[in-house]
């Protein structure tokens, strides 16, 4: 059995719509002028579409008052656990297991 679990598999999309936009009643448009990005990119984020870039996260992170690499570890988490589950590790032998 492999030793990693990943966490459910939560969209940074879905975090950035349910924890701030509609919270906030910010919408897409508004927001991507406030980043200075096209609106398309923060639609196709908050719809799970697309993924958190860099650059993403670094304004993300200024606007809301919170951390680039917060976005980026919701992104990363979101990516582990999608390729988690597309993968057999158990099929894979530890090194410490080798004689």
């Amino acid at each position: 059995m492999s030793d990693y679990r990943p966490v459910p598999a939560v969209h940074p999309g879905e975090v950035l719509r349910e924890e701030y936009l509609v919270p906030l009643k910010l919408s897409a448009g508004r927001l991507a002028r406030a980043l200075d990005v096209p609106r398309t990119r923060i639609e196709r984020l908050a719809n799970e579409q697309s993924g958190v870039t860099p650059d993403t996260a670094l304004r993300l992170g200024r606007y809301f008052g919170t951390t680039p690499q917060f976005w980026l570890n919701l992104q990363a988490n979101h990516d582990l656990a999608i390729a988690a589950g597309q993968m057999n590790l158990d099929a894979i032998e530890p090194m410490g297991a080798v004689a």
